[in-house]
């Protein structure tokens, strides 16, 4: 599918946002205790290279310890590389309210303090000269109109786009707000995602001229009994379709998430052994290690440039040129029916949902058995996948960006794809699992011209 399809499908008129079009990744500070700064600087490097404009910084209660002393290295990094990027790299603050327990939320005086001492910062992300806040929820655990205190004891006061998902759109009052973040990124049983949900929120934010943070994720599938959470949802086309979605909805901001939620599998950074869950009973490196995603990194700088341009034509349309062409493939390695389980196709068991709020599925009436592509051209050709010494499937492919699957249909070995004179082969799909687990994590692979 070509970037001209793309922008024909484009039917929402432009928001008018003051400042907008900027991308961030989802980080979570919990996974970064074994950072020093020049971690943070190598990370901000990458994710800017790729034409991420920041980084929501995800932290839940108390800031001290580490999580504060992560902070202090996170905004040194990007002070410090400020004026060696190539634009400005922001972050901001996405207060959790459920990650430290429902029964630890966030006080208002903490988050006041930490807005007052961290918003002026230079690396900080400013709307209107005010700083950015969001959260991870907070409904469950607090008064949502403390926010409007919180607002006036802050100098210049703050511009505020939660993570409300819980009330839905609409289920708030829109004077809390300057915006609102959906977290309804996945799709609920064997569909694929659409912007149902997005429309619905913009429907209710764009008459009261509030902003809109639409979320995009590459995958889901978690493990952790210890957390109470074993579920996957359908994303085996998600990091090419959803991006494809955010042209049709056109929202002020975007979140990636993650860049580093390595027990949910959706991170696009680099795998860090020390952030990986390891705890007792909620263990995810057997699905994390060896399952590197970061390739997926090397499609965003033409899907940004594509929303970017999109949002507005005086920002440079994106093209590839040939000495940039490449083909990012990814996939499960065995079938969804392979291996024994005890992750259920949607969370319908969590009891952080309070028992589950979906139909239960197995994992294989959702997930799709196949190789995925994303492919950068300069001009058609021709692109193939081929699953180990079976015949390659062909595909005609045109200048700009384009997507290809091919099921696995029974076959199994090593998988090679090719574009033009362009080659790459990742690890074997196999019919079993070796350790005989199921894994529903994505292997993700790029063949060309890859950082």
């Amino acid at each position: 599918m070509q970037l001209s399809y793309w922008f024909a499908i484009l039917a929402t008129q432009l928001p008018s946002a003051a400042v907008a079009q900027n991308v961030f990744a989802h980080v979570i500070i919990g996974n970064t205790g074994s950072y020093d700064i020049d971690q943070w600087k190598s990370d901000i490097q990458l994710a800017s290279s790729h034409g991420i404009d920041g980084f929501a910084l995800n932290i839940v209660s108390p800031f001290s310890g580490e999580t504060s002393t992560q902070m202090s290295y996170a905004f040194q990094a990007a002070n410090a590389l400020e004026s060696s990027l190539s634009k400005p790299f922001k972050m901001f603050y996405s207060f959790d309210y459920l990650g430290g327990g429902i029964n630890d939320p966030w006080s208002d005086s903490d988050v006041e303090t930490i807005m007052k001492a961290y918003g002026p910062n230079g690396a900080y992300f400013q709307v209107s000269g005010k700083p950015f806040v969001s959260t991870f929820e907070g409904p469950q655990n607090m008064n949502i109109n403390d926010w409007n205190t919180i607002r006036s004891n802050i100098p210049g006061g703050i511009y505020f786009v939660p993570d409300w998902t819980s009330l839905g759109p609409g289920g708030f009052s829109a004077s809390l707000i300057d915006g609102a973040f959906s977290w309804d990124m996945w799709p609920n049983g064997p569909n694929n995602i659409s912007t149902s949900s997005d429309q619905a929120w913009v429907n209710s934010l764009q008459p009261n001229g509030k902003s809109y943070m639409m979320g995009v994720s590459p995958w889901f599938y978690t493990d952790l009994p210890g957390y109470s959470k074993a579920w996957v949802w359908r994303g085996d086309d998600i990091w090419y379709r959803r991006w494809e979605q955010v042209l049709q909805i056109l929202p002020e901001f975007v979140e990636i998430v993650t860049w580093n939620d390595f027990g949910e599998s959706h991170y696009i950074g680099p795998i860090v052994e020390a952030g990986i869950p390891s705890a007792s009973n909620a263990d995810a490196r057997p699905y994390v290690n060896g399952y590197p995603h970061q390739a997926w990194l090397e499609t965003l700088s033409y899907q940004i440039a594509a929303y970017k341009h999109a949002y507005n034509s005086a920002n440079a349309a994106p093209s590839v040129s040939s000495g940039n062409e490449k083909i990012v493939y990814w996939y499960r390695t065995s079938p969804a029916s392979a291996g024994s389980t005890d992750v259920t196709g949607n969370d319908c068991k969590s009891s952080i949902n309070t028992g589950g709020y979906q139909t239960c599925y197995s994992p294989s009436q959702i997930l799709e058995d196949g190789v995925f592509a994303i492919v950068l051209a300069s001009q058609a050709r021709t692109a193939t996948i081929q699953i180990g010494s079976n015949g390659p499937q062909s595909f005609h492919v045109n200048a700009g960006i384009n997507f290809i699957s091919k099921p696995f249909g029974g076959q199994t070995g090593t998988v090679s794809v090719t574009l033009g004179s362009i080659s790459g082969s990742g690890v074997a799909i196999t019919s079993q699992p070796s350790s005989g687990k199921a894994n529903f994590n994505a292997w993700v692979g790029c063949a060309g011209s890859c950082s």
